[in-house]
């Protein structure tokens, strides 16, 4: 008969466990939506996640998609301890490192400033330099900012998984002063170009967003799609104040090429019709809903500027759908610039309110005519090169090409004139030396006074801190090439500093090109306010047009990495061979050997006879006392032949608990069956001799 006991808790018990659902339950209601609570007497301010989408189509056949994340939290007693959509760990390192702005980037590829546009806010604050890319603004005191630099290198490190930790050197990181940021005294900025792009740096990106990548605009990242693409980036910008709180900026940009989905159709102008796509072809996934914590959740799909005034008079309206091309879905709103041109940019919006599960979105466009157009440029391109040959000297070559689109930006009204800053860090052993700076305007050498405005240098020291140079260039809207040219000599490094691959040769992060009198953006029309959306904020914002040229790859003498593994064979093997011959003139003594020898042999004639007489044992013993080969086996009679083999084997048990006898010569006379008794006198010979030495 079973019995069963039913076991109920104390009282007390039950109430711990139901005090603190009671307690949630009465919290109020903004903090269940979002809200951070100060445990005081109220909610000390909501917490925001939006989430949103930009899709773009790009004039050499690739789709642009640049996905953006924000977090905000308000400023509170309880910030960076209790936080329910804000991530705590970045809110951690706002308090703890004094930061009034950050920002991380990783990259793969580089923005190709000819084909994709370098005037828009994506190229302006999104195309970053190949590789790490990390500058920092601390609110703290001069003297104490490059210990908390290194501290934050750390735990960044850690964060995201990568190398970040290696810019805590000092000869790694530079403090500009007005270059990269005006009033910037308080800035370090570093670079890794060589540092690798993977999936162990985007998986804790992903962890800072509060539906990770399982719901949301973020379901679309694909791994294999995104990393197929030929540029990638992904950015963390963060911003920090008493009055705004923190403010974290994720960004995704990806360039990717849509699958071909029609056959190329040639026109006598020569031109293709661009490839049609959609989300699901791009990403192999489709679009399933907002994030649950999120709110607002929004895809655009843009048509810029070049673009819409290629099509003309196609494109009028709110029209999604004419003899150009055609949207998939219908959008929500269809927003423009406000300029009232037929050159203004278009943007399709869908909110993903309206779509989830049983109704995922899928937009895409398909083409009913081929287009040609070109993106808004910068006033110049520039491009970074290598001058001269040989480990020794060379030169650094910057150059900069006007896109005939200067007088536009003009500064003044009267004498057109363009402003350039450009800042440089080279490595240590990339010894520049800067008074042999040289400037060419179209051609032509010019007086460094009437070109450079200001100039600001700080020349390296070995092992101690990399060359710097900002320097800011007065130019003529005219002008159409320059070029910055500067000589170097190569340092040589210890051998502990060389990289695995060193002979790969040596990267020299990308220089910054910057227009200090230009500040671009988009005339959108106004959101609603309470109902805004923090991407097309952005593209209001003036934001200073900046560019990144190539990575440079210089080669520096090596050493030969070998040669330590060949000096230590070669010398061991040396060793080896003289205290080897050594110990055995010093250990070795004849005259025993000969005794021995005679008394083995007479102890073999007393104790085993053979039938055959003493023919073979004596031309057998003969030959051990001799050292000679003996004589030839032709000489020999089989019936020696059938002895010598009989004796081995029974020598072989004599010396049974000998290995070389035991084992050695088993084999060779044992196994092998030797035809004659002349290879067994050779191997007995041998043997017997390891023998007497051992023992002896």
């Amino acid at each position: 008969m079973a019995v069963f006991f039913r076991l109920s808790p104390p009282p007390f018990l039950l109430l711990l466990v139901l005090l603190p659902l009671s307690t949630g339950f009465l919290l109020p209601t903004s903090v269940a939506a979002g809200g951070s609570y100060d445990g005081v007497g109220g909610v000390g301010g909501e917490e925001e996640f939006t989430e949103e989408l930009l899709l773009r189509p790009l004039p050499d056949r690739k789709v642009l998609a640049h996905f953006h994340f924000e977090s905000r939290v308000p400023p509170s007693s309880t910030n960076g301890r209790h936080h329910h959509l804000f991530p705590k760990a970045i809110a951690q390192l706002v308090n703890k490192f004094q930061i009034q702005e950050l920002e991380l980037s990783f990259t793969q590829g580089r923005w190709n400033y000819e084909r994709w546009g370098g005037l828009d806010y994506i190229p302006r604050v999104n195309a970053k330099p190949p590789g790490l890319e990390l500058w920092a603004m601390f609110d703290l005191p001069i003297d104490q900012i490059d210990a908390t630099w290194k501290n934050l290198t750390h735990a960044l490190s850690g964060l995201f998984c990568s190398s970040i930790n290696f810019l805590e050197s000092t000869t790694a990181f530079a403090a500009p002063r007005w270059s990269f940021k005006s009033h910037s005294s308080n800035l370090r900025y570093g670079a890794l170009p060589r540092e690798a792009v993977c999936t162990e740096n985007l998986t804790p990106w992903l962890k800072l967003l509060p539906c990770r990548d399982k719901a949301g605009l973020a379901f679309l990242l694909d791994r294999p799609s995104i990393y197929k693409g030929y540029y990638h980036s992904q950015r963390l910008h963060l911003f920090s104040s008493e009055t705004t709180g923190i403010v974290l900026e994720q960004t995704l940009t990806i360039v990717l090429k849509p699958n071909q989905q029609r056959t190329l159709t040639t026109y006598p102008t020569d031109q293709l019709f661009q490839p049609n796509w959609s989300v699901n072809s791009v990403f192999r996934k489709k679009l399933m809903g907002q994030c649950v914590l999120a709110k607002s959740s929004k895809v655009f799909l843009e048509l810029d500027r070049g673009l819409v005034r290629e099509m003309g008079s196609l494109i009028l309206g709110d029209s999604y759908s004419n003899k150009g091309f055609e949207m998939s879905v219908a959008p929500n709103r269809v927003i423009r610039e406000a300029l009232g041109s037929h050159g203004d940019s278009v943007l399709f919006e869908y909110n993903l309110n309206d779509y989830g599960e049983n109704n995922p979105l899928d937009v895409g466009i398909t083409w009913k005519l081929p287009f040609a157009w070109s993106c808004p440029q910068a006033p110049f391109h520039a491009n970074r090169f290598l001058m001269g040959s040989g480990n020794e000297r060379g030169s650094i070559a910057i150059y900069l090409q006007s896109t005939q689109t200067s007088e536009s930006f003009s500064d003044t009204a009267d004498v057109c004139m363009m402003k350039i800053a450009v800042f440089q860090i080279v490595p240590w052993y990339v010894r520049v030396y800067y008074h042999t700076l040289k400037v060419f305007v179209d051609g032509k050498p010019q007086v460094i006074s009437d070109i450079v405005e200001k100039i600001q240098v700080s020349p390296s020291e070995d092992k101690l801190s990399p060359g710097i140079m900002e320097v800011m260039l007065r130019l003529p809207c005219s002008t159409m090439s320059v070029v910055l040219t500067m000589d170097f000599d190569k340092g040589f490094l210890h051998i502990d500093e060389y990289p695995p691959d060193a002979n790969q040769g040596f990267d020299i992060p990308s220089a910054i090109v910057s227009f200090p009198s230009l500040h671009a953006k988009s005339s959108i029309l106004a959101e609603d306010p309470k109902d805004g959306s923090p991407l097309l904020s952005k593209f209001q914002e003036s934001n200073l047009v900046r560019s990144y040229t190539e990575v440079l790859l210089v080669p520096l003498t090596t050493p030969d990495f070998s040669m330590p593994y060949n000096v230590i064979t070669f010398t061991c093997t040396v060793l080896a061979l003289y205290f080897g011959s050594l110990l055995n003139v010093l250990r070795r003594r004849v005259a025993e050997e000969e005794r021995l020898l005679n008394k083995v042999s007479s102890t073999i004639s007393s104790d085993f006879p053979f039938d055959d007489g003493g023919d073979a044992l004596g031309l057998f013993v003969g030959t051990l006392n001799s050292g000679s080969l003996g004589s030839s086996p032709s000489n020999i009679p089989s019936a020696h032949v059938v002895s010598c083999l009989q004796f081995s084997g029974l020598f072989i048990q004599y010396f049974n608990g000998v290995f070389c006898m035991s084992s050695f010569l088993f084999l060779v006379v044992g196994e092998r069956r030797l035809g004659s008794c002349y290879e067994a006198q050779i191997t007995s010979h041998a043997c017997i001799k390891v023998i007497f030495q051992i023992e002896g």
